[in-house]
């Protein structure tokens, strides 16, 4: 009773509430809410202090930067949602910070769409040489449980793709990236698919910030050969799985196109099927059966790997398999 009243007196104040609801629309930082609410910053982080401290508000750091969103986990996290719902939709105040939270995002979209284009060559470039990104996410999700997951972890996560590819078989998916700038550009794009389940966080793919055992999916997808130690980052990936918990790991087979590495920053061209699956056992994964998706001239393998542990894991095809041509 004594928690439920202290949560219910954080938010009872004009400021606070107004937080909670710009807070429910995605994850925003001091100086965002500053410019919306026209209020000190001070003033607006000692308010957000209380709401965190209630368990209403999530912060989580990116570098020198520190964003909020509304809870999700533990007592207080229904009871944010229950709060905002019930703000009239159309009260003056919060009719006016949702415009100026418009304006703030759209500026966020212009400035991502930018660092987009000038970057897209590169990407570009790269997926010409190889099978369409169609058919790799059409082999993802069909190694990926149907029955869906309750956490899932993307590493490495870039634009979020991969975040928007397998939202509908999650109930809630963090994608981790080091580079601010494209998690600026995954963050845009999970709040235009209206992905509020999905979110992104800056992190070391070395030294995850979760407890062991944390999640019931993995993906890495196109990392590992931008990566010092492959090893290293399927060992981390293997850490923060549950027993029994799925890890997708897609790259490219072993191939000879060095101006990948010396234009494109690849420190490994490809890697072979025994090479990724000795790294499994090592990091206490048991690797399935390879699906190979042949390009042209790049080919790209899918390497799915269990948790080992007591108990039931995920069950994979009885033989190695090679597909083009999957649908999307």
């Amino acid at each position: 009773m004594d928690d439920l009243l202290a949560t219910l007196k954080a938010a009872a104040e004009t400021t606070r509430l107004r937080l909670l609801a710009l807070c429910a629309h995605g994850e925003l930082t001091v100086t965002e809410l500053t410019q919306i609410l026209g209020q000190s910053q001070p003033r607006v982080s000692r308010h957000l202090k209380l709401l965190c401290d209630a368990g209403l508000l999530d912060r989580f750091r990116e570098g020198t930067f520190a964003f909020y969103r509304l809870a999700e986990k533990g007592q207080s996290a229904e009871l944010a949602r229950v709060l905002v719902d019930a703000i009239p939709a159309d009260d003056a105040t919060l009719i006016l910070d949702l415009e100026r939270l418009d304006a703030i995002k759209r500026a966020r979209s212009e400035s991502a769409a930018t660092y987009f284009r000038e970057n897209a060559a590169r990407w570009h470039e790269i997926r010409s040489l190889h099978v369409a990104e169609g058919e790799v996410e059409a082999a993802l999700l069909r190694l990926f449980p149907e029955e869906g997951v309750e956490e899932l972890l993307d590493i490495g996560t870039g634009t979020g793709r991969m975040l928007e590819v397998l939202a509908g078989r999650v109930h809630r998916a963090i994608g981790v990236d080091q580079s601010r700038e494209m998690l600026a550009v995954a963050r845009n794009r999970l709040e235009e698919a209206g992905l509020r389940h999905c979110h992104v966080r800056q992190a070391d793919m070395y030294q995850l910030p979760f407890p062991s055992g944390s999640f019931d999916a993995a993906v890495i997808h196109q990392v590992l050969h931008y990566t010092e130690s492959p090893a290293g980052v399927l060992a981390e990936a293997a850490r923060v799985l549950r027993p029994g918990g799925l890890l997708l790991i897609v790259d490219f087979a072993p191939h000879h196109l060095e101006a990948l590495r010396e234009e494109h920053a690849h420190r490994r061209l490809g890697f072979s099927d025994a090479e990724v699956a000795g790294w499994c056992r090592q990091s206490g994964l048991d690797c399935g059966p390879v699906v190979q998706l042949p390009g042209d001239p790049l080919t790209v393998s899918v390497w799915p790997a269990t948790r080992l542990a007591a108990g039931a894991a995920i069950s994979f095809p009885k033989t190695a398999h090679s597909l083009s041509g999957v649908p999307s």
